[in-house]
């Protein structure tokens, strides 16, 4: 069975600068490895999901000139989730957690950067695992091994990252960790590549796939992050990053936004118009130098 590569952005919002990096870094592995390019549309927020961030989605990439082999919608895919969840019930590993948001906050720890670490405050309360109980999956204490081709080997162990996760949330949303778990084992994904903010996500997503019955992770290549220069922060919806939308509005063209993320990655010397193949090329051969 073929092996692909997704990119998988979520339609809260327009595509900014950060996405073109991260589309650019897909591509470019996906043209050296001859991975077929997935597209996959990560609207399981569907409180923040947009149709027309959808369609803006399709139509800036093909703006770029950027051409993928197949495409899927989480939206669509609730069957599926379904069906993963069952499997994991059977198996008793997962539970109902009636906790409130402020709860969570005031009696869980939280890591260094913020993530409360679930101490198992339910799991014995027999909760349903329905709405509007959060569905939580038991995290046993277990290190996980993985090599990023960027960074290098991990050992980390989700138990003590982030505790019982969920997979589900009170309003019946399905969650990031479980969503992509579940699509890039049906979706047969063998190579991720996204940028190191979602690093941490790694150990618990190889955890859940292996309990889904994925016993050989996909390979890993987080790439590093563009950040604003006025604040500091990574380039986000969040921060009300400038769209590429936007951009393309104010008469910049594509290769103009092209070579701004060449340069900006010191792809190139000097700030100049950039094709998307020229650009791709570029960033081939960056990730050749952490591939030799």
């Amino acid at each position: 069975m073929t092996l692909n590569i997704r990119f998988a952005p979520s339609p809260t919002g327009y595509l900014h600068e950060g996405h073109l990096l991260s589309a650019l870094y897909v591509w470019a592995m996906a043209k050296l490895k001859n991975y077929p390019v997935h597209l996959r549309i990560e609207d399981h927020d569907q409180s923040r999901a947009r149709n027309e961030y959808i369609d803006a989605i399709y139509e800036d990439l093909e703006w770029f000139g950027f051409e993928w082999d197949s495409k899927s919608k989480q939206s669509n895919r609730h069957e599926i989730y379904e069906q993963a969840l069952y499997k994991l019930e059977k198996q008793h590993l997962i539970y109902g957690c009636d906790c409130s948001r402020k709860s969570l906050s005031l009696e869980n720890p939280s890591s260094s950067d913020g993530e409360i670490i679930y101490q198992r405050h339910c799991l014995n309360k027999d909760l349903k695992i329905t709405p509007p109980n959060t569905t939580r999956l038991i995290v046993e204490s277990s290190p996980v091994q993985w090599n990023d081709l960027r960074l290098g080997p991990f050992t980390e162990n989700p138990a003590v990252q982030c505790g019982d996760f969920a997979l589900r949330d009170r309003l019946g949303q399905w969650t990031y960790q479980f969503a992509v778990c579940v699509d890039d084992i049906e979706e047969n994904i063998g190579m991720i590549v996204r940028g190191e903010d979602l690093r941490s996500s790694t150990a618990r997503q190889i955890f859940l796939m292996s309990l889904l019955g994925k016993k050989t992770p996909p390979h890993y290549f987080h790439h590093s992050l563009l950040y604003d220069p006025l604040t500091g922060l990574k380039l986000s919806k969040r921060q009300h990053s400038q769209s590429l939308r936007a951009e393309k509005m104010k008469g910049l063209s594509r290769e103009v936004l092209l070579g701004q993320i060449c340069f900006k990655l010191h792809l190139i010397e000097k700030e100049v118009p950039m094709t998307l193949n020229e650009s791709i090329f570029l960033f081939s051969k960056q990730i050749e130098g952490y591939l030799q």
